[in-house]
């Protein structure tokens, strides 16, 4: 089953890079994955990010407040 990452954000540049840098995460690891990118900001809010750009795993935040590494990208997604 493939794994439903959303990155959250207004679609700033600091959200795309995100985005970015999952998707090569997800290549590097060559796992099943959707991004899917979240601009609603009543979602977010309700959602409960305040900093972002934020990532989501599955439905779980898993990071927020500032665009993940690679490495730090990997090691979310190899842990969800």
């Amino acid at each position: 089953m493939a794994k439903k990452i959303e990155v959250l954000g207004s679609g700033c540049a600091r959200c795309k890079q995100t985005a970015k840098v999952m998707q090569m995460a997800v290549e590097e690891l060559g796992i099943d994955a959707v991004i899917k990118k979240v601009e609603d900001i009543n979602e977010i809010i309700d959602r409960g990010v305040l900093a972002t750009p934020a990532v989501a795993i599955n439905g779980k935040i898993v990071f927020s407040g500032k665009i993940p590494s690679l490495k730090e990208a990997k090691s979310l997604l190899s842990k969800s």
